[in-house]
């Protein structure tokens, strides 16, 4: 599809008088128009679980979720993924980031780096994009060449393939095992997808990610149990994490804690099943880390 017939590159009746409103009335049209992209995402909810339950599973048995992009939708990739060890405790090497054109496209365009699908391409051959891994090809516009490229190899090498572009007819669908199309309608600034196309691609990420998370028991209700008390905040935080988890106080909470090492999950399994620190552990290992069930054992 020509770049021209793409939705995200439409005119937006809401603000073809852009330059004429008051700033009050610039800001309500941007928030009017953000506010469709939650109800985009919505749409999507059976193709993210899907993925979501895919990733989990890829997860478990060693492999990867790789994120690939351009511009805007490159750098949300790598966002994402720079997040997820900080947040879950997890290696770096299970959430990967790749953006066209390398690092310095992270706050520089790199000339010509998203025309080239034998980049998207060889930057994946780099990493050794495998059969147990899950490859997430964005383009809000759904036609970048460095996605396509990046795609069309990730099935040659029997990669899980995901598809998230923000336009209904996005060439990249045809190329993924599942696609996910939050549909956001033109932008207050035709073209500029860093507006509600990115939010959407945000949002969607966030939720892929929390969710396989979720699944691989990183959590226990909301609250972030593998978390690691690294430093003065993180380990008040620590300590709060395993009040709100069992009822005990401040100080209960240190003991527990320090009686399990400094490891949350540990620590509640410990109280709440009222065992050792080291029969929390082999329930651990024997529930798949999920807290919950560790509990219930």
């Amino acid at each position: 599809m020509r770049l021209d017939h793409l939705t995200t590159e439409a005119r937006n009746p809401a603000s073809e008088t852009l330059d004429g409103l008051t700033t009050v009335e610039m800001v309500r049209v941007m928030n009017s128009e953000d506010a469709r992209v939650a109800e985009a995402v919505g749409r999507e909810a059976e193709a993210i679980a899907t993925v979501v339950d895919v990733v989990a599973d890829r997860l478990k048995r060693g492999g990867r979720l790789i994120y690939t992009g351009a511009g805007t939708s490159g750098r949300l990739g790598v966002l994402d993924a720079s997040e997820c060890p900080p947040t879950f405790n997890t290696d770096p090497s299970m959430v990967v980031g790749i953006i066209a054109g390398g690092v310095q496209a992270l706050t520089t365009a790199v000339e010509g780096a998203e025309d080239s699908p034998e980049l998207g391409a060889s930057d994946l051959e780099a990493i050794g994009l495998g059969p147990n891994d899950v490859l997430v090809g964005i383009a809000t516009s759904g036609r970048t060449p460095y996605v396509v490229g990046g795609l069309r190899y990730a099935r040659k090498v029997g990669a899980y393939t995901v598809a998230l572009s923000c336009n209904a007819a996005a060439e990249i669908i045809e190329m993924a095992d599942t696609a996910i199309t939050p549909v956001v309608g033109p932008e207050v600034l035709s073209g500029s997808t860093r507006l509600k196309a990115g939010t959407a691609t945000k949002l969607v990420l966030n939720t892929i990610t929390t969710g396989a998370m979720v699944r691989l028991g990183k959590t226990f209700g909301n609250l972030m149990v593998d978390l690691r008390p690294t430093n003065s905040k993180l380990h008040s935080r620590a300590v709060r994490i395993v009040q709100q988890a069992t009822g005990i106080d401040a100080a209960a909470a240190q003991a527990m804690l320090t009686a399990c090492g400094g490891e949350v999950k540990l620590a509640i399994v410990a109280q709440l099943a009222d065992v050792s620190p080291e029969e929390a552990q082999t329930r651990l290992a024997e529930c798949g880390g999920l807290v919950r069930k560790s509990i219930r054992r």
